[in-house]
């Protein structure tokens, strides 16, 4: 901290842009111990089949012969930029008809479109899927479900 005063460098919050462009999850506010890997897109490569016992396994092997009833996928928004991150829960509706919870949504520069992460049932869980966010203000804003991550998904960039 000290030697960051004569620079005005201070710790901040993470970037949130930069987090969900990544695809990395909050614990708590995307997800929480009610989930599991097989919830969250792209978690799933993380519950490998091993021989071994742990804690959860039977549980979380049931999981993948049968499956998940919804899944944190990612969301695009469209529209011009939202002037904040939306970190409160907003309703997701297809059709008309409630189906999921957008957990958040920021600009990205990077991408110069409005991402974030929404919780859907599994036959919406892919790519391309028509929502509707109810936004704060009471308005409907038009998305589509993404893959996450929305950037450098097979982590090419660290390998130079």
């Amino acid at each position: 901290m000290e030697a960051g005063k004569p620079h005005n460098i201070r710790p901040i919050a993470p970037c949130e842009a930069r987090r969900i462009e990544a695809g990395i999850f909050n614990y708590g506010s995307d997800f929480t111990v009610r989930d599991t890997p097989f919830h969250v897109m792209g978690l799933e490569r993380l519950v490998e089949v091993q021989d071994a016992d742990y804690i959860g396994k039977t549980a979380l092997e049931e999981i993948r012969v049968t499956g998940v009833d919804r899944k944190l996928v990612g969301i695009e928004v469209a529209g011009a930029a939202l002037p904040f991150e939306l970190s409160r829960k907003c309703d997701a509706l297809h059709d008309g008809k409630p189906v999921g919870t957008v957990t958040d949504l920021i600009w990205s520069p990077r991408l110069e479109k409005n991402i974030g992460y929404v919780w859907v049932p599994i036959e919406l869980a892919g790519p391309g899927n028509p929502l509707e966010i109810v936004a704060p203000d009471g308005g409907i804003w038009p998305a589509r479900t993404a893959a996450i991550p929305f950037i450098d998904p097979k982590k090419a960039v660290p390998l130079g």
